[in-house]
């Protein structure tokens, strides 16, 4: 729902599988200040993160060297003067027993080839996709 105009209207949202209560969003946090609002690209870059975990996840387990764990950055930047959604950055840091950096690499390549989220993105949005593997 969205009531009155762009830069001075208010809107809220559910999701279905109600994992979330109502969330407020604006046009302010959108483009200047959240103020504990969310936005579409902060929703994007959660739903591409998490779904960048899953892919690369099962890619890793696939290959045999399941991960331990992986922790997901994403930012989705929102280019106010041409109004889209301009690129969504991800920084991956992986600690993947048995596995060495250019193992992790080439499994990241995989995972962002197999992700829905990356596909949907793809030829869209500049992707940035940075790993690290995490020694010991």
């Amino acid at each position: 729902m969205w009531e009155g105009d762009l830069p001075h209207g208010s809107g809220k949202f559910t999701v279905g599988s109600e994992a979330m209560g109502e969330m407020p969003v604006t046009w302010a946090s959108r483009t200047e200040r959240s103020d504990g609002k969310t936005s579409p690209e902060e929703l994007i870059a959660a739903a591409h993160g998490s779904c960048f975990a899953m892919a690369l996840s099962g890619v890793l387990a696939e290959g045999g060297t399941p991960p331990e764990r992986l922790e997901i950055s994403a930012v989705c930047t929102f280019d106010v003067d041409n109004i889209k959604v301009s690129s969504v950055d991800l920084d991956i840091r992986g600690r993947v027993p048995n596995l060495d950096a250019e193992g992790f690499q080439g499994a990241v390549e995989q995972a962002e080839q197999g992700c829905p989220v990356s596909n949907a993105l793809r030829g869209n949005v500049e992707m940035q996709v940075n790993a690290s593997l995490d020694e010991g």
